[in-house]
């Protein structure tokens, strides 16, 4: 829809005028020409009105007569004004093209070169994590002392943005005159003053990956979807996101082990969006938030209420953890609730919420009380898996 206004737009006169004083019909069709109201519709004060036998039908809002040329002068403006909003005439074509999806990746050896440079690189000075965005875009967020969760200082961290150039991806900070590039799994840097230092290539890996259930856990997933409502299991034998207990639990421990695609020009929410509630109630997010800042709507934020103390999200593609320590709300032999919910959280093996109150239910989650509550597995369009989950009952 154009939404600029011609400056030089001449406006024909009008060749006739319309006998009824409040009342205009405007069709598209030139073998339609303009009709009298019908019975019972003077006086409706409404503007733009479709019907089906007349195009489109506005009223003048105000009733009386007025001198013709004004009449017929506001008949042309709004012509004019239709003709420059097509998509507001019946009939119009208003499909507009579609933008493509962002290409989605579930394997290493198909991810292609952006997902080869993506990931993270240390030294003994700190670390760095390299985010594929798309389209030879990368951004590097370098921090002090190590990665997040292991050793960064804590202190804000260096955000680069750089591109593909050949068999490497180059960085330049325009502030310090430093350069960055990534080649073959080393992160090098060239200061303004011709040192260089290099940062290898590592994968962290969780460690809670692949922990074994105590013998008086509840197995809710271990390759058989029994414990899930309407659950998808792919031939990995992986559970697609999008399913919920059959059971309901109160206070519990919780293992669960995700997969998150890689989707480079994915953004925000749309980039491999899933999540784990707790009694249906509340979200953990579940989300690619590597290299992120790490708020309340990213991996790890007990979603809108409470962002993790650190963003402790791997690279996609690659398996990770929640251990969650849950205990429900409280409520009085009145109903009233007494106490928050409490979640302590540990994302690959790090306590992202200590001891953490959660005031009451997050987006689409169910209402609190003192009923038991399933765990869901949401699914928000995207192909995020799990496996290895269970759960022990306190």
């Amino acid at each position: 829809m154009r939404t600029h206004s011609p400056t030089n737009l001449t406006l024909p006169q009008p060749a006739a005028t319309l006998s009824h004083p409040m009342e205009y019909v405007f069709s598209p069709s030139a073998s339609n020409p303009p009709a009298p109201p019908s019975e019972g519709e003077e006086g409706r004060g409404e503007v733009g009105r479709a019907t089906a036998n007349h195009g489109v039908r506005a009223l003048l809002p105000f009733s009386g007569s007025m001198p013709d040329v004004l009449r017929g002068s506001i008949l042309t403006l709004i012509v004019a004004a239709l003709a420059l909003c097509p998509t507001a005439l019946p009939g119009a074509d208003t499909t507009q093209a579609e933008k493509p999806k962002p290409q989605t990746f579930l394997t290493v050896e198909t991810a292609g070169p952006d997902y080869l440079a993506q990931g993270e690189y240390t030294n003994d000075w700190g670390g760095v994590q390299v985010i594929a965005l798309g389209d030879d875009r990368f951004r590097a967020v370098i921090s002090k002392g190590g990665l997040p969760g292991a050793g960064w200082d804590g202190e804000p961290r260096t955000e680069v943005e750089g591109k593909r150039a050949g068999d490497a991806v180059v960085f330049k900070n325009e502030k310090t005159g430093w350069t960055h590039s990534v080649r073959q799994g080393v992160f090098e840097t060239k200061t303004d003053g011709g040192e260089t230092y290099t940062m290898n290539k590592v994968q962290r890996t969780s460690p809670t990956l692949g922990a074994k259930p105590p013998v008086n856990a509840v197995i809710l997933f271990d390759k058989d979807p029994e414990q899930w409502q309407g659950a998808h299991v792919d031939e990995r034998g992986l559970l697609a996101a999008g399913t919920t207990t059959k059971k309901k639990f109160q206070a519990f421990q919780l293992h669960a082990e995700f997969f998150l695609p890689f989707k480079p020009l994915g953004r925000g929410q749309d980039r491999g969006n899933s999540g784990v509630y707790l009694q249906d109630r509340y979200e953990v997010q579940v989300l690619d938030s590597f290299g992120l800042k790490g708020e309340n709507n990213e991996c790890g934020g007990i979603y809108s209420k409470k962002r993790p103390s650190v963003n402790m999200c791997f690279p996609p593609l690659t398996w990770q953890t929640y251990d969650i320590d849950y205990q429900p709300a409280k409520f009085g032999a009145d109903g009233k609730k007494t106490a928050n919910a409490v979640a302590t959280i540990r994302h690959n093996g790090v306590v992202i919420h200590d001891h953490t109150e959660i005031d009451g239910p997050t987006g689409g989650g169910k209402p609190e009380s003192p009923q038991p509550g399933p765990i869901q597995i949401q699914g928000h369009g995207n192909p995020v898996f799990y496996r290895n989950i269970w759960l022990v009952e306190k």
